[in-house]
């Protein structure tokens, strides 16, 4: 009898053991005892029982159909497949085309017995119950390793070498590849420095830069990811997807991403900072919110950056006609849109604000800001000093002070042991005096931490000081020269929103400031200036319409003038390699 035999072995790890090679062996030593005529083998190196679709079985089906053979030798049910409805759809198949199949650790199908037929539906129905179990405790053990700080996946993002777990290399970890990591960093630094993705993309090619996967083309969407991928600040995640049933009919499953809090965190190599991972991923976002599509250059100085003080939301640009045939420009709260808002009674009661005199009424004020930074340093230092640093000198003075204290303290606990060796003293005096001596310096010790720590906050005041006032000095030697398009840009590198409510505008500035040097020179104390004089803010009749949409004007204040007053509203936030501080001027 024409006979073939089936193997299948489920990873490629137990096809290296040779486990695919003792099934071949018996299952050729019972075709020769059963005198039957080998015309084929038909193996299945590191396929998953769990699928029909295997190059081997595939053949083996097709060699049934063709009438090749007669017989199919095969070690158990769960070879066939995993699944006990893949093995009755094979099993079918087979008895369909004339081929009976002969299992070796179970009794034969052909001889009708009810009792052996039963038993290989068992030992099918065990199988996939296997099944589950092994994947729910592969499952397990990754989730278990992924937490204790194994890199767990086998494949490693574009500038990493994934190190496999040993006995001289410890737990699987990730190490970068320099030739890589630099071309990732340059990639990082030319998006920071402003430069599309596809320009980079140009560059790459053009220096024959081959690509993550050896192509010499750089693709758009591998930049993409690429600038996405937080393995490069050091956290590569584990647990980020989850597959589910489809509700397709003609799909088994899908894969969706789990909630952020569900990921599990995996430290390795850092290759970038993550002021400049940040600033890259600015870029993109500054790029859809100052699209410069549809928007004519010189007008909306501060497009994207108005918000309604009331929703919180941002605003829209809006062009209308008024009663002499004379165009106004408005900015608008997205909300007025009662779709948008959630219904009519969420709808945002302000008024739409007139275009040109917000943008006049901000930029007069960062003219202001910029001609008198000394408001910005005392905006910073009302918010950051709750008490007020002493001078350097004093500082510096105590100290030394401090410092002799505490030597002090260590000479007399020097002498206490030196006089309890020579017998002057006994055990229990010197053990009580020592006591006082410790106490007494641990208190003085801490006194000295928090001196050093005041001089270190000095040290940065002055710092900050110097660095506001250079920045200042350059854009004031050129704030009066720009253009409308100049002044736009200067305000989207300085203003991080303008929130308007009313007639009142809070303006929150983000200033960015030159890396301080390695070593500053020690700061020779602190000077202060009186707050400046009130400003005048917006007028009722220039800053919101009049009219627009025929709803009352909200009553105005009765002086038009109050507090100018500048506070820093936010934590620093990073524009460009360099440093930022944020401001408020109300």
């Amino acid at each position: 009898m024409r006979a073939a035999l089936y193997a299948r072995v489920s990873t490629e790890r137990q096809a290296d053991r040779g486990t695919i090679g003792s099934q071949l062996a018996l299952l050729r030593e019972h075709i020769a005892t059963a005198g039957d005529e080998l015309v084929g083998e038909y193996v299945d190196d590191g396929q998953s029982g769990a699928r029909l679709a295997r190059p081997g079985l595939d053949a083996l089906r097709d060699a049934a159909e063709a009438g090749l053979v007669e017989r199919v030798w095969v070690l158990s049910p769960d070879r066939l497949a995993r699944a006990y409805a893949y093995q009755v759809l094979v099993l079918d198949e087979l008895d369909r085309f004339g081929v009976t199949v002969a299992f070796t650790d179970s009794p034969g199908l052909a001889a009708d017995d009810p009792q052996a037929t039963l038993l290989t539906q068992v030992q099918g129905v065990i199988a996939e119950y296997e099944k589950a179990k092994i994947a729910e405790r592969y499952r397990r053990g990754k989730l278990f390793r992924a937490r204790a700080g194994e890199v767990v996946t086998w494949k490693a993002s574009y500038g990493y070498r994934r190190i496999p777990r040993g006995a001289a290399t410890g737990a699987a970890h990730h190490e970068a590849y320099e030739p890589e990591a630099a071309v990732v960093r340059r990639i990082f630094t030319d998006r920071a420095a402003g430069i599309t993705v596809r320009e980079i993309c140009r560059r790459l090619n053009a220096d024959a830069i081959p690509s993550p996967t050896g192509k010499p083309t750089w693709g758009h969407s591998t930049i993409c990811r690429l600038l996405r991928n937080e393995a490069y600040i050091g956290r590569v995640y584990f647990n980020r997807t989850e597959s589910v049933p489809d509700r397709r009919p003609t799909h088994r499953n899908r894969v969706i991403p789990r909630d952020r809090d569900e990921w599990i965190p995996i430290e390795c190599p850092r290759i970038i900072s993550d002021e400049l991972f940040q600033t890259a991923s600015r870029v993109a976002t500054d790029n859809t919110k100052w699209s410069p599509r549809r928007a004519v250059p010189g007008q909306w100085l501060l497009k994207g950056l108005v918000k309604c003080g009331v929703c919180g939301v941002g605003t829209n640009c809006h062009k209308m006609r008024g009663r002499n045939s004379t165009w106004h420009r408005y900015y608008y709260c997205r909300n007025h849109d009662p779709l948008r808002a959630g219904g009519e009674q969420h709808r945002c009661p302000e008024r739409n604000i007139r275009a040109d005199a917000l943008d006049t009424f901000v930029f007069d004020h960062i003219r202001a800001a910029i001609t008198h930074p000394d408001q910005l340093l005392a905006g910073e230092q009302a918010v950051t000093l709750h008490t007020p640093i002493p001078d350097d000198e004093l500082l510096t003075a105590e100290l030394a002070r401090l410092d002799r204290k505490i030597e002090a303290t260590d000479t007399e606990r020097r002498r206490l042991i030196d006089l309890y060796q020579g017998g002057f003293i006994e055990l229990p005096d010197m053990q009580r005096r020592s006591t006082e001596v410790s106490s007494r310096r641990n208190e003085l010790q801490h006194k000295r931490t928090r001196l050093a720590d005041e001089r270190t906050a000095l040290a940065r005041d002055n710092q900050l000081r110097r660095r506001v006032l250079d920045f200042a000095a350059r854009i004031h030697a050129v704030i009066d020269t720009l253009d409308d398009t100049q002044k736009q840009q200067l305000l989207r590198l300085l203003v991080e929103d303008v929130r308007v409510t009313g007639w009142h505008v809070q303006i929150r500035l983000r200033i960015t400031l030159d890396p301080p040097p390695p070593e500053p020179p020690r700061p020779t104390g602190r000077t202060s200036k009186p707050p400046p004089q009130p400003r005048p803010v917006s007028t009722q009749d220039g800053l919101r319409s009049v009219g627009a949409h025929g709803r009352p004007l909200l009553p105005a204040p009765e002086t038009t003038r109050s507090r100018h007053h500048l506070t820093p509203t936010a934590n620093p936030a990073t524009l460009t390699p360099s440093s930022a501080r944020t401001w408020g001027i109300t």
